[in-house]
């Protein structure tokens, strides 16, 4: 396309009071409005971040709240869940920790 082409369509849309017009409104929404599209989309991400985080930590919740049932409804489990998880044991035992690689 040619520079005097090129001209004769820019130079219409140019001399053109709506079409300036609204090319300033749309650039003031994306970048100076308080609430420019700019800021809608960071927040819309940070939403959706907050709303995985909030699943994660019902489900998170869910989880203990199905431990803690299991273990006060038990005496035995409680006790496999003290040996398991905090290393004890009774007077007379010897505990050996293995480790996996």
């Amino acid at each position: 396309m040619s520079q005097t082409s090129f001209r004769k369509y820019i130079k219409p849309l140019i001399s053109n009071k709506f079409f300036l017009a609204t090319l300033a409104f749309i650039v003031y929404i994306t970048i100076f409005d308080q609430n420019s599209l700019i800021d809608r989309y960071r927040l819309a991400r940070r939403i959706n971040q907050l709303e995985k985080q909030k699943q994660h930590y019902i489900n998170e919740i869910e989880q203990n709240n199905r431990k803690m049932d299991e273990l006060q409804s038990n005496i035995e489990n409680l006790e496999k869940f003290a040996r398991e998880e905090y290393l004890m044991k009774k007077k007379d035992e010897v505990i050996f920790v293995v480790e996996e690689e």
